[in-house]
């Protein structure tokens, strides 16, 4: 992500520090800053390396601050940073880890979940109560219907298929599982989704209880 003003640099966690540098070699860029989701190694990998190579400032939820190696900045729910230009918000959503963040960039219009939400779909609850992540797929549904939403992972095949089983009269999830389909025999991304879709298509968010989010997500694991 790049703030076109200032040309601040930033990637959303660091799966494979040796590509994130050959796409910023690539492509002319700096990277200035890492922004961690939370503490899972897919997701942090890269740090150490990255802020080696680049003096990249790593920044992140301040719930998982022991764990995320590098850190600079520790944040807490609601606290606000500027990169640039942009005002992002850093929005915690406990659930996936306890110490797991979204970061919410209103300007524009862009969420990046982490393993939070993934279209049609949830991270699962390794460390987290059913409680927490039904409060943060709230917080997140409260964001604007048109706000895209950045997960880490291209899930959603396997997502759709087992949305389907949960609402197989959704006309909207109908709808999403073939869009899908076809975008991935393309060899396409599905990513970003939205918001309001998600709000239409997401078994999870749709789940109207704690109760029932967690016994959709066990269903989920052994789907």
């Amino acid at each position: 992500m790049v703030e076109p003003k200032s040309g601040l640099c930033a990637t959303i966690d660091t799966p494979d520090g040796v590509e994130i540098a050959r796409q910023c070699n690539a492509r002319g860029l700096n990277l200035t800053h890492i922004f961690n989701t939370h503490h899972h190694f897919d997701h942090v990998g890269g740090n150490l390396f990255l802020k080696e190579k680049y003096g990249a400032t790593i920044i992140g939820p301040k719930a998982d601050s022991g764990r995320i190696p590098g850190i600079d900045v520790a944040l807490g729910d609601g606290e606000i940073f500027k990169f640039g230009d942009y005002d992002i918000h850093l929005i915690h959503t406990p659930g996936h880890t306890l110490g797991h963040c979204a970061y919410y960039i209103p300007d524009e219009a862009s969420v990046f979940v982490g393993d939070t939400i993934f279209v049609m779909g949830c991270g699962k609850l390794f460390e987290g109560t059913p409680e927490q992540m039904f409060g943060s797929m709230a917080k997140l549904a409260a964001l604007p219907d048109e706000t895209k939403v950045y997960p880490a992972h291209e899930y959603t095949l396997s997502n759709a298929a087992f949305a389907m089983t949960v609402e197989p009269d959704n006309p909207d999830l109908n709808q999403a599982a073939q869009n899908a389909k076809a975008l991935r025999a393309k060899g396409l991304p599905t990513i970003p989704t939205t918001i309001g879709m998600e709000r239409k298509t997401n078994p999870f968010m749709r789940a109207g209880t704690a109760e029932r989010l967690g016994k959709i997500r066990k269903a989920k694991d052994h789907f």
